[in-house]
């Protein structure tokens, strides 16, 4: 099995539950005061969303899809827009692996890594608009 089906396959487990979203940003804001002061006024609701759909949007870039969404979505992050600081970035991922290994009950260090292939192109995508 690719590592790319490994993350879908995982992804999908890790969605099962809406705690699994809850919980990400939980790790996340508590990685950074700046992050944390990002969302003081977000719908977490709809933020939660939008974090299902753009982990979706790599994962599938990641299988062959076309990269036009996380290409908008880097465009929406960057300086001029939400100026999404790129350091923010390895932070974003740190938060998701955690999320990842209490969600996902196959969760193994080889995933871990899968994870990580995966996400890299379209992490690099995004923050490269900045």
């Amino acid at each position: 099995m690719t590592p790319t089906d490994l993350v879908f396959q995982s992804y999908g487990r890790c969605c099962r539950k809406d705690e699994f979203f809850v919980d990400f940003y939980d790790f996340f804001m508590s990685s950074s005061d700046a992050i944390r002061n990002r969302f003081v006024d977000t719908d977490m609701s709809a933020q939660r969303h939008l974090l299902r759909n753009g982990v979706m949007q790599i994962i599938l870039v990641a299988r062959g899809m076309s990269d036009r969404k996380l290409k908008d979505l880097g465009q929406s992050h960057n300086r001029h827009n939400y100026n999404i600081q790129p350091e923010w970035y390895g932070l974003w991922e740190e938060a998701l692996l955690t999320t990842v290994r209490v969600h996902d009950p196959e969760y193994t260090p080889e995933l871990r890594q899968a994870w990580r292939d995966v996400l890299k192109p379209g992490i690099d995508l995004i923050r490269g608009a900045y």
